[in-house]
């Protein structure tokens, strides 16, 4: 874990950074798709998303994580199959991403971050380009 500074325009100027956003989520996309065949599927999410985010879902009922990756594939398995693909998962990070620049705000916050999230990514690419 790292502490690091951060506002809504950090998560926002890494979304907006297409290129590098996309690169990043290409390599979650790959540790997450763990068989390999081109698509997460729920279990495969339900195990790795933590490597992403971390997720306070230890505290919550089993119905609760349930409804939780139950609404997930539900908005973002566009096609129904079962299985998020590269792009649905592109648009889920975005989103997700989005929602936590909005709650996060524009005055600056001070978090402990693991040093893979994506939330550590979007720190380290303001830094590089401040620098």
């Amino acid at each position: 874990m790292s502490v690091a500074v951060l506002d809504s325009q950090t998560v926002t100027g890494f979304v907006e950074a297409k290129e590098a956003f996309k690169n990043c989520v290409e390599e979650y996309f790959k540790v997450l798709d763990a068989d390999g065949d081109g698509g997460i599927s729920r279990k495969e999410f339900e195990e790795g998303l933590g490597r992403i985010f971390t997720m306070e879902l230890e505290s919550r009922s089993k119905e609760d994580v349930d409804q939780f990756y139950s609404t997930i594939f539900e908005r973002f398995d566009e096609d129904g199959n079962g299985m998020i693909d590269r792009n649905e998962f592109m648009v889920l990070m975005r989103e997700i991403m989005m929602a936590m620049a909005r709650g996060i705000g524009h005055l600056p916050v001070i978090v402990a971050l693991d040093q893979d999230s994506l939330l550590m990514m979007a720190v380290k690419h303001e830094l590089a380009r401040t620098q």
